[in-house]
């Protein structure tokens, strides 16, 4: 240790302060202990700045005038992107974060903005100072995954930060990745005016769930004016004269702007991590049903690759506070909802069919259309979108899968999750009344035809 490093010990050191670093952090509060906050770029991490939060907010608007456009007797709304734009940065704070520092500090957290590194067990490099705890929580979260396509760097590329937080819409965008992100903001650029062509190197998108979602979403985002290419290989990206050159094989494409969205990677260079014995491997850093990723040293949120949500990452951060304070506590993965935010949103939770297959599961299933089963799509909008699909288990007669594909999905998925979480029979779910008319009783209609 030189003479200018400094030291102090913490009962806990958080190292990030995104969404899982800053529910840790809430969480050891509770218990009184004394917190070191450890955040390199802005106290609220990707999420608040660059990925849920202002996707959602701009996602919003332009739903708005397709909604208003499917719905009778309504005109349909103009969306003015300054206004929009003002509202995003308001949202993301401006990208300040200033008030969320001093309100850590006030509350005896203290905060230190710098890179991170392990320099032995229980001690944390920060800068010129070195903290110890017997407590330290990894979550440093992820970066973008960018592929190994030659000339990309050169030719320049959007990441979802940029997609976020631009300024003046592209007359044209090429989208790379079919997944959740690359679909979102492919369809909200479509809206706000540009002309967009999303590439996908896999046979379709949301290649994680049923193949039936896939082809309701590559309808819905065809039938809205995106130009999808499945199975399309990009060999090379070029620039001229300002624009991206995607060469696809003989094939050339040309745009304003390129958005790489094929996904993220767990970020743990420059932590130095196997100093205290942790195992990173290319899925992230190694940890067990407490979030413990060796002794004293618990990994929480996108670093550790479970699923990368916001809301695992809480809620891993609930489990490994529980478990800082002693409580017998293991993480159950099995009924996370995953949602995709596009028009009509695509909501899941539990097993697909081919993993129930792959399980060994005798399992039966059912998929109806919303609008041939329930009045809800009909009072919402004109010709009603969307279908719903249930996987049981015929041995235990208990969900263990579901996803829908139709408006607002996103808030009715908990009837499902709930179900498979608790393992409640389906002569329970037959026997529970829904409301009408919303949207949930689609389950009633679908438990009908269900077997088990």
């Amino acid at each position: 240790m030189t003479a200018e490093q400094q030291t102090d010990r913490f009962d806990a050191i958080v190292l990030g302060a995104g969404p899982a670093g800053e529910a840790a952090v809430t969480a050891l509060q509770q218990q009184g202990l004394r917190i070191a906050l450890v955040e390199r770029e802005l106290v609220g991490g990707e999420c608040a700045y660059w990925a849920c939060i202002p996707s959602k907010t701009l996602l919003r608007a332009p739903e708005v005038r397709c909604e208003a456009e499917r719905e009778p007797g309504t005109s349909t709304p103009e969306v003015r992107w300054p206004q929009l734009a003002e509202y995003r940065d308001y949202m993301i704070r401006n990208l300040d974060d200033r008030e969320q520092v001093e309100d850590y500090e006030r509350n005896g957290v203290r905060v230190f903005r710098d890179e991170a590194e392990f320099s032995g067990e229980g001690a944390v490099r920060v800068g010129d100072q070195i903290l110890h705890s017997d407590r330290i929580l990894v979550a440093t979260g992820s970066d973008p995954q960018i592929p190994d396509i030659p000339g990309l760097h050169d030719g320049g590329f959007w990441t979802n930060r940029e997609a976020t937080t631009f300024s003046e819409v592209p007359a044209s965008i090429a989208v790379l990745g079919g997944g959740p992100v690359g679909i979102e903001l492919a369809q909200l650029f479509g809206r706000l005016g540009s002309r967009v062509t999303l590439l996908e190197a896999g046979e379709r998108l949301l290649a994680r769930e049923d193949p039936r979602v896939s082809e309701l979403v590559l309808e819905s985002l065809r039938g809205s004016g995106i130009d999808v290419r499945c199975e399309t290989n990009v060999s090379r990206v070029t620039e001229s004269a300002g624009r991206r050159l995607v060469h696809l094989g003989d094939d050339r494409l040309e745009a304003d702007q390129l958005l790489v969205a094929t996904g993220r990677t767990p970020r743990v260079a420059g932590l130095d991590v196997e100093r205290v014995g942790l195992r990173a491997g290319e899925h992230g850093i190694e940890i067990d049903e407490r979030c413990r990723a060796s002794e004293g040293v618990w990994a929480i949120g996108d670093v550790t690759g479970v699923m990368p949500f916001t809301h695992v990452a809480k809620y891993q951060a609930r489990i490994a506070a529980a478990d800082i304070a002693g409580e017998p506590v293991r993480a159950d993965y099995g009924a996370i909802p995953r949602v995709v935010f596009c028009d009509p949103e695509v909501a899941a939770v539990g097993l697909t069919a081919q993993q129930a297959q792959d399980q060994g599961l005798d399992a039966s299933s059912v998929c109806l259309r919303l609008a041939e089963s329930i009045a809800r799509p009909w009072t919402y909008e004109r010709d009603p979108r969307g279908e719903l699909s249930l996987l049981a288990d015929r041995a235990r007669g208990v969900l263990v899968g579901a996803w829908a594909v139709g408006p607002l999905a996103s808030e009715w998925i908990h009837y499902a999750a709930l179900a498979i979480k608790a393992q409640v029979p389906l002569s329970v779910l037959r026997d529970t009344v829904p409301q009408f008319p919303t949207y949930s009783e689609a389950y009633q209609r679908a438990l009908t035809q269900l077997e088990g």
